[in-house]
């Protein structure tokens, strides 16, 4: 009894940090400024790099909308880094004019073949600003505007954007919709409280003088993941009141959620993958308590199953978890305009519960499938 008094106990302790945790999120995200945009003209140079491998079905899409910019023609360039395609994507990219195609032909095999793609393209981008996106991404025509403004305003070495799913198709796919604010609003929040710690790739901007200070992928470039985040926890160390988050429906980049559970958790497992380099301690404490938080509850409800007094802290878990959650997510959502998905919430908080667990393990143990190789 002493022993199920001790586990109950404990799991009403990580709940309570769980709840502090949550609560700097909302306080990080509501301390982040929407921005508006001033009618200054620009004057920076930009260099946008898209890393594409086998996109030949979504890639037009995203250049005609890249093409389709309002910032002026002449202060920005377009790099697509073909990866080692073997679909049409590189002939699909060539029958563009204006277009700088770079075509890897690295036969040494590579774990990160992605950080390679986007350290080439730097290495010739005329861009005094960085932006990168992905090949299966869109985005509105002032997209490109919001970001240099916000940059020519802030002066910031680093500035994270937001992303979203759209034209999601099933309950799976919405499902994964929140799940994704929930991820982007973390990243986002953390930058609000001064202490970054995730961003996405697919709409993240840096200085190239800044990239190079901090020196680029380098000691990371052994991960096949972490082209964002790691680089984000460099340019932290050095540039930490320089990191932006940029809160503006105009600077929003779409792109898809997984279509098969199988795809999701290889997508999950490669993310969860850059935490086994995570060098700032406040950073794997935070992962760690919310991991050993859901793992308390999935405890607690096989205890509850045979012990009836496990129950009220079970309860007090679960609506701990969804009040906190959902304050949270109905802030994200009323940024993105999604607020008809926080009704998938309810259910959306016990399957994450499962999630949670998983991918902590399987993404830091053993090899996962990306873009049709095999990776760690």
């Amino acid at each position: 009894m002493e022993i199920l008094d001790a586990i109950n106990y404990f799991s009403a302790f990580l709940t309570l940090i769980y709840v502090f945790v949550v609560i700097t999120f909302i306080v990080g995200w509501i301390r982040i400024k929407p921005y508006l945009k001033s009618l200054k003209q620009p004057s920076t140079v930009v260099s946008i790099i898209i890393a594409a491998r086998n996109e030949e079905d979504k890639i037009a899409k995203t250049i005609d909308d890249v093409l389709a910019q309002s910032y002026p023609r002449d202060l920005f360039e377009v790099i697509i880094i073909d990866d080692h395609s073997t679909d049409r994507t590189a002939e699909i990219v060539k029958s563009y004019k204006g277009i700088n195609l770079i075509q890897l032909n690295e036969h040494k095999a590579l774990n990160s073949y992605k950080k390679m793609a986007i350290q080439t393209a730097i290495g010739q981008a005329k861009g005094d600003l960085i932006i990168t996106t992905d090949a299966d991404c869109r985005m509105g025509a002032e997209w490109l505007a919001t970001i240099v403004n916000y940059y020519e305003a802030t002066n910031c070495k680093m500035i994270s954007s937001p992303v979203a799913y759209f034209e999601e198709k099933s309950f799976f796919e919405r499902a994964q919709a929140l799940e994704f604010s929930y991820l982007i609003g973390l990243g986002a929040s953390t930058i609000g409280n001064k202490n970054p710690s995730t961003c996405n790739g697919a709409n993240l901007a840096y200085e190239k003088k800044a990239f190079f200070e901090v020196g680029g992928f380098k000691g990371i470039d052994d991960l096949a993941s972490g082209d964002d985040e790691l680089l984000l926890h460099k340019m932290a160390a050095i540039y930490g009141d320089k990191i932006g988050f940029l809160k503006n429906k105009d600077a929003v980049v779409y792109t898809h959620a997984k279509e098969t559970l199988g795809e999701f958790i290889q997508q999950r497992k490669r993310w969860a993958s850059k935490s086994t380099r995570y060098k700032e301690k406040s950073v794997i404490i935070l992962g760690v308590s919310v991991w050993m938080f859901n793992l308390s509850i999935i405890v607690n409800a096989i205890l509850a199953i045979f012990s009836p007094a496990t129950l009220p802290f079970l309860i007090f878990q679960l609506a701990a978890k969804l009040v906190l959650e959902f304050i949270f997510l109905n802030n994200m959502m009323s940024f993105f305009k999604r607020k008809a998905l926080l009704w998938w919430l309810p259910i959306l908080n016990v399957l994450h519960i499962i999630y949670i667990v998983y991918i902590g393990i399987a993404g830091n143990s053993g090899k996962y499938n990306w873009k049709g190789r095999m990776v760690k």
